[in-house]
């Protein structure tokens, strides 16, 4: 009974203190009012969507001008995006500083920086058959979803006594940073479209070579990848 009265209590303490939080945004008024209600913390996560960002457009670059010195910046930069998602986690435990807001945008800056610069990366160094987009849009979105079951669910994980959960379900969307460095790998050996080419090449599933039904080999590591992610069976010990 006394164990179900805590629970009860520590949940109603919840509810107030987001009730709280949500209702400082409410009280600001003004245009940027959202932008002077950002602690140090969600400013840092930002700088993380920033660096998925312009990886996107060193990507898209790339493509307009074969420059791989923007090639190699739009694989550096995710790698730049994963340091500030680490940083915002220590700067908001010094700053002794969480928001609902903060949390809302850590997932977001990571769809970018984990999930589509990658995905547009692999396109860029060669996966580009039609089912290749269909597999790396699939795993955009298993981040995607990866992200918003995390942000929902993240209280039912069990905790230790710091308060951080024990293991994360299913990979953690900045585990693609591997693929990055695979990329990597191929990009310095030139392994990439317009080179060699991807390592493997590619199979024809249906109709003719180089139709709609023919796909990279490798293509199926991002597609395992996809549904790691998703996975409600794997569990990853949190560092």
């Amino acid at each position: 009974m006394n164990q179900r009265k805590a629970t009860t209590t520590r949940e109603e303490n919840g509810e107030t203190r987001k009730t709280a939080i949500l209702q400082q945004y409410n009280d600001t008024e003004g245009h940027f009012s959202l932008v002077r209600n950002f602690r140090l913390a969600d400013l840092v996560t930002i700088m993380n969507g920033v660096c998925g960002s312009f990886s996107v457009f060193s990507s898209a670059r790339y493509l307009l001008t074969n420059d791989e010195d923007y090639l190699w910046s739009a694989l550096l930069l995710p790698l730049a995006g994963l340091m500030f998602d680490f940083l915002d986690g220590k700067v908001a435990r010094w700053r002794k500083e969480t928001s609902m807001l903060g949390q809302e945008l850590d997932s977001l800056a990571d769809l970018i920086s984990f999930g589509v610069s990658p995905a547009l990366l692999a396109f860029v160094v060669g996966l580009r058959t039609y089912l290749d987009t269909v597999v790396l849009t699939a795993f955009i979105c298993c981040g995607l979803a990866r992200l918003a079951r995390f942000n929902a669910t993240v209280a039912l994980v069990p905790k230790d006594n710091s308060g951080k959960a024990k293991y994360f379900e299913g990979l953690p969307i900045p585990s693609s940073l591997i693929l990055v460095g695979v990329l990597s790998f191929w990009t310095s050996q030139g392994w990439i479209e317009g080179k060699t080419g991807i390592p493997l090449g590619t199979v024809t599933l249906w109709g003719k070579q180089n139709g709609s039904g023919e796909i990279h080999v490798v293509s199926a590591v991002f597609g395992l990848w996809a549904a790691a992610m998703v996975s409600k069976t794997l569990k990853v010990p949190k560092i």
